[in-house]
């Protein structure tokens, strides 16, 4: 018997799409499959513990032979709606922001739009658990996936991320993608990207599978993120790396 792939990814709602695709394909005889926290995901990749991960861009850096092995991902071309700072004044006015401990990437995304973008120097604060609930006055915070999807009627400022990006570059953002560190056969290569191909042939089934008041996922799915990596979003990539390492 034949050592199966261990494959991670995170249970948002961004991802369900193409987690449909790849549970119900005979891909999965050749992986086995783990969710995690974003955050987790690099560790376990750097030390071994799995061989590709659905990984936020930001941590690809951090591990050596790190390389993007499918064409499909995470992204966006403009509102991505799941990665804002959330304020109750205008970016102007804010003095310190918190981070969402979830994810680097946007975190990352966040720092470089407040220097280079806003050129705002503000005070950045670790998030407690529920720090949602400390946003107000001039602190604001970055929130990101289903969560930030069920805060967007309740602030009076939004920044989209992946938005604010695309005006400051010109350019479509890469949120995660899936990752290796090490060569995996080309055989099962193939045969995950077309799991992930599928599973955007099945949106409606998706959207049905994950009842969600707060947004309309059909939209999320369709407008909002973007999951075909094409080499106008891999440009984006490039950038953000080349400035997250200045």
């Amino acid at each position: 018997m034949s050592v199966k792939i261990k494959v991670a990814a995170v249970s948002y709602l961004n991802t369900k799409p193409l987690l449909y695709g790849i549970e119900r394909s005979e891909v999965m005889n050749d992986m086995e499959l783990l969710l995690d926290y974003p955050s987790n995901l690099a560790k376990d990749l750097k030390e071994g513990v799995i061989d590709m991960a659905l990984l936020p861009v930001a941590a690809m850096p951090g591990i050596p032979g790190a390389h993007i092995v499918s064409d499909y991902g995470i992204a966006a071309d403009g509102n991505v709606a799941s990665v804002c700072i959330f304020s109750m004044v205008p970016i102007e006015e804010v003095e310190a922001v918190y981070l969402d401990y979830q994810s680097r990437t946007s975190v990352r995304l966040a720092q470089l739009l407040l220097e280079r973008h806003w050129k705002k120097k503000v005070v950045f604060k670790q998030a407690p658990e529920n720090y949602i609930e400390y946003i107000n006055g001039t602190t604001a915070g970055v929130i990101i996936g289903d969560r930030a999807l069920k805060q967007l009627t309740n602030f009076e400022y939004i920044y989209d991320l992946a938005a604010e990006w695309k005006k400051m570059t010109g350019l479509p953002f890469i949120f995660a993608a899936w990752i290796a560190n090490k060569e995996l056969p080309q055989s099962f290569t193939d045969a995950f990207n077309k799991a992930n191909a599928a599973g955007l042939e099945h949106i409606d089934e998706v959207v049905a599978e994950n009842p969600f008041p707060y947004y309309d996922l059909k939209t999320y799915y369709t407008e909002n993120i973007h999951y075909l990596l094409d080499g106008n979003k891999k440009k984006g990539l490039q950038t953000f790396l080349e400035m997250i390492a200045e």
